[in-house]
C-alpha cells in the first residue's frame, strides 16, 4: 500500500514513516520543513519504497496530486508548539486550517481512507480526572492567541466529520495526549525537551506559575503504535480516539526528576502566570486521558513509563 504522510518530517510524521516502511509500505511523505526537519527522514531516503516532496498542505494543487496518488492519507501536518502558535498565530490558522481543508476535501473526493491527526488540546482547561473522547470542551478567552490551535483542530475535525457523514468517508481522528520522545524539538515549547535542553546546558529549567500543573506524557513509540491499530482496525470510521499515556506527573516533579537524571546543576526558575499573560498564554492546570474506547476496539494500551521516556529523550539528545 502506498500511504501519504503530511508533515512527514515533523518528529510524530517522521517516526510514523519509519513504522510504515518497516511494515512493507511505500510511504510519500510531504513537508514544508518549517518545523519538520529532513535530518529526521535521514535513515529513510535510501529506501527505494520512499519518497520526501517538499511542498505545504496549503499548496492544493501538490495536495491533489499527492493523495490521488496514494491509497490512504495520514494527515499530521500542522504548526504546532505554544511558542510558534504565539509568535505566528495568523501563520498558524492559515496552516492548520486552510492546509488541513486541503487534505481532508482532496482525500474524501478521492475516497482515500484517512487518519487526521488532532490533540488533546481541543479539550481546553477542562481539569476531568480522565479526559474521555465525548467530554466538554472549556476553553478560554478567542482574544487569547493559546487557543487558536483548540480551535484550528476542534474545526478539523468538525470539517472530517461531515465529509463522513456526507458520503460514509473512511476517515478516523486521533487525539494525541504529549507525545514525546527521540527527535522532538525543544524550539517550539515541548516541556521535556525545553527542560532537557536547559538542563544539559546548565541553564534555569523554567516552570510556569507554581508548577502543580499536571500533565501524562505518552512514549512516541506507544503513540505510533495507537495510531496504527486504529488505522488498521476495521471499525472506527467517523470517530474520535484519544492516544495517550498512563503515568501523572506535576511540572515542577517533572523539572526535578530531568535535574536529577542528568546530573545538572541547573536551578529550578518558577515564572509567574503574570510575565507570560500579555504574550497571549494561558496554561491547563491537568490534562489526563481516557484511552479506554481505543483499548476496547483494538486492544492497544500504552506500555512505556516516565522513566523510560526520559531516559530515551536523553540519551537521543546526549548523542
Amino acid at each position: 500500500m502506498k500511504i501519504l504522510v503530511t508533515g512527514g518530517a515533523g518528529f510524530i510524521g517522521s517516526h510514523l514513516c519509519k513504522a510504515l516502511l518497516q511494515s512493507g509500505h511505500k510511504v510519500l511523505a510531504l513537508d514544508d520543513l518549517s518545523t519538520g526537519n529532513k535530518e529526521n527522514l535521514s535513515n529513510l531516503t535510501s529506501n527505494p519504497r520512499f519518497t520526501f516532496v517538499n511542498g505545504s498542505i496549503l499548496d492544493r494543487e501538490i495536495v491533489e496530486r499527492m493523495v490521488d496518488q496514494s491509497d490512504s492519507v495520514m494527515h499530521f501536518a500542522a504548526a504546532v508548539g505554544v511558542q510558534k502558535i504565539l509568535k505566528d498565530p495568523i501563520g498558524s490558522l492559515r496552516t492548520n486550517l486552510e492546509g488541513s481543508e486541503n487534505v481532508l476535501k482532496a482525500a474524501a473526493r478521492l475516497n482515500k481512507p484517512t487518519i487526521l491527526a488532532s490533540t488533546s488540546e481541543i479539550y481546553g482547561k477542562y481539569n476531568s480526572d480522565s479526559l474521555s473522547e465525548d467530554s466538554d470542551r472549556v476553553l478560554g478567552s478567542p482574544l487569547k492567541s493559546r487557543w487558536t490551535y483548540s480551535e484550528a483542530k476542534a474545526i478539523d475535525e468538525s470539517l472530517a466529520r461531515a465529509l463522513f457523514e456526507e458520503s460514509c468517508w473512511n476517515v478516523k481522528i486521533v487525539r494525541l495526549f504529549n507525545t514525546v520522545g527521540p527527535r522532538q524539538s525543544s524550539a517550539y515549547g515541548m516541556v521535556i525537551p525545553r527542560f532537557f535542553s536547559a538542563a544539559l546546558k546548565g541553564r534555569p529549567l523554567e516552570v510556569h506559575g507554581d508548577g502543580t500543573q499536571r500533565r501524562v506524557f505518552c512514549h512516541i513509540d506507544d503513540a505510533i503504535s495507537g495510531i496504527l491499530a486504529i488505522w488498521s482496525n476495521e471499525g472506527g470510521a467517523g470517530e474520535a480516539f484519544n492516544v495517550g499515556g498512563f503515568e501523572e506527573t506535576t511540572i515542577l516533579d517533572l523539572a526535578k526528576r530531568i535535574v536529577s537524571l542528568t546530573g545538572s546543576r541547573s536551578e529550578i526558575k518558577m515564572v509567574p502566570y503574570e510575565e507570560l499573560s500579555a504574550s497571549g498564554f494561558e496554561d491547563i492546570q491537568r490534562r489526563v486521558p481516557n484511552t479506554t474506547k481505543l483499548r476496547n476496539l483494538t486492544g492497544w494500551t500504552a506500555t512505556k513509563n516516565l522513566e523510560i521516556i526520559l531516559e530515551d529523550t536523553l540519551k537521543e539528545m546526549r548523542s
